[in-house]
């Protein structure tokens, strides 16, 4: 429950600090670099050394994978169909592609299941983060050029020149190297400081005039992200014989909201980030809802 008045705060926040006029309009872009070249980074470096992988931990990451996948074929037929343009089909695509499993599924996994199932939820987590600093901004390029299409070597490019990304390559490698305990506190400091400013940006940036026309926009992503994501998920674990807490969990997390570092990459790639902040905003205030009947329905199956 405190986490969700933290959101409300933080993105309220910004919003109240936007109508005052006493900050400057673009005062967010300074925000996003923080976060983009010293936040996001030092989330790599906090949990990836400390994960513990196992065969068994192939099915969180592959379903996570399989959610990005799967937003990104879901919104190219749905594009195609509404005839939308490369910008917009990037921004729907991340914005229902990648789930919100640490801010919101974290506090939840521990009030429904029990903080000792946090290992698996740190699975899904970095490799949510993973996905969305690699096929994430894949599509941010391609969305946010003029002409929607973009050589391999320039995607390369700017992934490999994309902070957050880096900072999950040089955690995974230097982590089998170097024992990285010793800059843990600055780590768990930087990192902390993620949510609360996106949030805040968010708020900034939140704007409700003309949302009316988005709303076939928004429904689909959200379509998507809380129900048909989580029910994919499902399906494969009964398809494949996957029982007990890490089936569980996995199909958990896939149900969570929209993440708010997608408002950030949208922002920085000049995607549609009215769009995007409104699917985060609306997600999270639906998620709380549909995680608590996710649960019934995990519950019952498994």
């Amino acid at each position: 429950m405190i986490n969700f008045v933290l959101i409300a705060i933080c993105i309220a926040a910004g919003m109240i600090f936007k109508s005052t006029k006493t900050i400057h309009p673009d005062a967010h872009k300074g925000i996003n670099t923080w976060i983009i070249y010293l936040g996001l980074p030092a989330v790599s470096f906090k949990y990836l050394p400390k994960v513990d992988w196992s065969p068994e931990m192939l099915f969180p990451i592959l379903s996570t994978v399989l959610i990005a996948f799967g937003s990104w074929t879901f919104m190219l037929i749905y594009s195609r169909i509404k005839n939308y343009s490369a910008r917009s089909r990037s921004s729907l695509e991340l914005a229902s592609g990648y789930s919100n499993t640490s801010f919101i599924g974290f506090p939840l996994i521990a009030a429904f299941y029990g903080e000792q199932y946090l290992s698996i939820a740190i699975i899904c987590d970095q490799t949510m983060f993973f996905m969305l600093s690699s096929m994430g901004i894949i599509a941010a390029v391609k969305g946010g050029s003029k002409s929607g299409k973009v050589s391999p070597v320039f995607i390369l490019k700017r992934l490999f020149t994309f902070s957050p990304f880096l900072g999950c390559i040089s955690a995974l490698i230097l982590s089998q190297f170097i024992n990285l305990d010793f800059a843990s506190p600055l780590f768990d400091k930087l990192a902390a400081t993620v949510i609360p400013l996106a949030l805040f940006s968010v708020g900034l940036q939140l704007k409700f005039g003309g949302w009316r026309k988005l709303i076939p926009q928004i429904s689909t992503s959200l379509l998507y992200k809380l129900i048909l994501a989580p029910i994919m998920i499902l399906l494969l674990a009964l398809i494949f014989g996957i029982k007990g807490d890490i089936a569980k969990i996995s199909i958990f997390e896939a149900a969570m909201p929209t993440v708010v570092t997608a408002s950030i990459i949208a922002e920085q790639f000049r995607l549609n980030t009215k769009l995007v902040n409104l699917i985060i905003g609306i997600s999270i205030s639906i998620g709380v809802v549909t995680s608590a009947i996710w649960f019934q329905i995990i519950e019952l199956l498994f």
